[in-house]
């Protein structure tokens, strides 16, 4: 057996060279990682909080009787807008009060504001109503700065 050393001469100058590059590179994949990886929607709880979380009402007096608006929020977002105590009295003599909180309700949550919403002219007063009393509930929903 023969075994012939071998000698590698390394100069410290390539070397020096060679580490720079080396964590130049490392950086450079760093930077492009974080500036093209897909980016997450933000959730829930990353979300500027607009209420107080809970279910709020607002009375409306119809005639000699009432019934409640109730509406629904979480921190960011309005859940629901629905009506409560509604007897059988209040749909026969106001026939247009569940049609119209159904409207307005879809286009509340839908577009998180009751600033937007849009009513026929056969419903104009009945939305109105309702509508003042929504923006009532979400006034006492709203966070005071």
């Amino acid at each position: 057996m023969s075994s012939k050393t071998k000698i590698v001469v390394l100069k410290m100058k390539e070397l020096v060279y060679t580490a720079i590059f080396l964590i130049l590179g490392i950086v450079l994949l760093v930077l492009l990682y974080c500036m093209f990886r897909p980016q997450k929607e933000p959730d829930a709880d990353t979300r500027e909080s607009v209420y107080i979380p809970g279910i709020y009402t607002s009375s409306i007096s119809l005639g000699t009787r009432s019934l409640d608006v109730e509406v629904t929020v979480d921190a960011s977002r309005i859940r629901s807008v629905r009506l409560v105590h509604l007897d059988e009295a209040i749909t026969t003599l106001y026939p247009l009060v569940e049609n119209a909180i159904d409207n307005i309700s879809l286009q509340i949550v839908n577009g998180q504001s009751p600033d937007d919403v849009t009513y026929t002219d056969d419903m104009k007063y009945t939305s109105m109503l309702l509508l003042e009393a929504v923006e009532h509930a979400l006034d006492r929903a709203k966070i005071k700065k």
